[in-house]
């Protein structure tokens, strides 16, 4: 498959009397959100309110970050089998709206959602502070499950991102990146003399608010399978979790997935990138067993030499991560795993809840444990009532002054998995 992403850089986003994109600003109608928004009756108010890099605002509890994307060429649509009929996507040509993303904010779901400073110490964590954020404010009817709530939201964020991306479909692009995986056959046979490296993308799928989408399937409900790289870069996957807001993988995070553009990087220079293989991690021994034997098979029947292996979560996961690491070995391909730590607050702890001396070399995303003082913010985009108990936080979290004493864990994407983030450490 051969995906040419076409990049139009957003400089500015402002509301106005008119959707449209024009000299590199996003101009939007309120209206026309709110509309679409609305649409779906578990909702009783909606608002747009934007975020700019450098304010001193603050946005929570942050369930979804989406980049906004226009299908121009190819089969299927942004966010197949979700928001767009189910078809293959990964080829053809994609509008990407560089510079901005959707953020969907509101009433908090479950206790582990997060925090995103566009300015202060906070906004140094992750990469969503250099954004130019179009917060989607919702209220919704009294007395909605929370299951249908987060449903309900995550639909109108990723609705949001698509008519946001409709606007493009007219204007040039800044620049074209291609991106090309031929079929195995012939993928193998373009670098013979290289290492074929693989990519094991684990994606959090325990079930009671924390699962992931792969063209609009419930990814607990799959074994392990192959996809090319590209279907991830064209929207395939969509995030449907409320984890650890640190190392959550957004919508965004999916779309602009690093360890997939680093494994295309080097792709014909110093090893061969030979495809993806999704799993899941699940909760059950049993079910833990069979994706992680599946995924160890997959990597053996597609002759690779070597491995990636990223998590999402931590926990639960780290026992799907250790068994997908050590199975793999077992077939005689080396890996590599990326994760975070959740080591205490002096870092003294053991990092992971499982452990193995196959699993000997290791990308670390950061402490989650550790603790920040955030400042307070003039503006705040949501609300201030659930900071003492998200996931991270504590009892006296919020001070009286405005000020925020928890650990990174609330920070959404500070020690994220997939190392889009900026923290990391070395072995010493």
């Amino acid at each position: 498959m051969k995906l040419e992403l076409a990049n139009i850089h957003i400089k500015d986003v402002q509301l106005a009397d008119e959707s449209k994109i024009a000299d590199h600003v996003l101009y939007l109608k309120e209206d026309d959100i709110k509309e679409l928004v609305l649409e779906d009756d578990r909702f009783t108010s909606a608002s747009v309110e934007i975020a700019k890099p450098g304010e001193s605002t603050r946005i929570t509890p942050v369930k979804d970050v989406i980049e906004p994307r226009y299908k121009v060429e190819g089969n299927g649509g942004v966010f197949p089998g979700v928001v767009n009929k189910v078809g293959t996507v990964g080829e053809g040509r994609t509008n990407c709206l560089k510079g901005c993303a959707v953020v969907t904010v509101g009433k908090i779901v479950g206790f582990q959602e997060g925090i995103i400073d566009m300015s202060g110490p906070g906004a140094d964590y992750a990469p969503f502070s250099k954004l130019n954020n179009i917060c989607l404010v919702v209220e919704h009817v009294d007395d909605l499950e929370k299951h249908s709530y987060e449903e309900a939201l995550r639909l109108a964020g990723l609705r949001v991102a698509k008519f946001i991306g409709s606007l493009s479909k007219d204007v040039e692009a800044d620049e074209v990146e291609t991106f090309e995986t031929k079929t195995f056959v012939d993928q193998m046979n373009e670098y013979p003399d290289l290492p074929r490296v693989g990519y094991v993308y684990m994606l959090q799928t325990q079930g009671l608010l924390h699962d992931s989408y792969l063209y609009g399937t419930d990814v607990k409900h799959i074994v392990p399978t192959l996809l090319y790289p590209t279907e991830v870069m064209d929207g395939a996957i969509v995030s449907g979790n409320c984890v650890s807001a640190c190392d959550k993988n957004t919508t965004y995070h999916h779309l602009n997935n690093p360890v997939i553009r680093a494994l295309y990087e080097h792709h014909g220079k110093d090893l061969n990138f030979m495809g993806v293989i999704v799993t899941n991690e699940t909760v059950y021994l049993a079910d833990k067993e069979r994706s992680s034997d599946m995924t160890s098979k997959l990597a053996e029947f597609l002759g690779l030499d070597g491995v990636i292996v990223t998590q999402e979560g931590f926990g639960n996961p780290d026992t799907d991560l250790i068994m997908n690491c050590k199975k793999i070995e077992k077939k005689g391909i080396k890996t590599v795993i990326v994760t975070d730590e959740y080591a205490g607050r002096d870092g003294a702890s053991q990092s992971l809840a499982d452990a193995d001396p196959l699993a000997d070399a290791v990308v670390t995303g950061g402490n989650a444990n550790e603790v920040i003082v955030l400042p307070k913010m003039d503006r705040v985009i949501g609300c201030y009532d659930f900071v003492d108990v998200i996931a991270g936080g504590f009892d006296g979290s919020l001070k009286d002054n405005g000020e925020i004493e928890a650990e990174i864990q609330v920070l959404t994407g500070a020690t994220n998995e997939l190392g889009f983030n900026v923290m990391s450490a070395k072995g010493v």
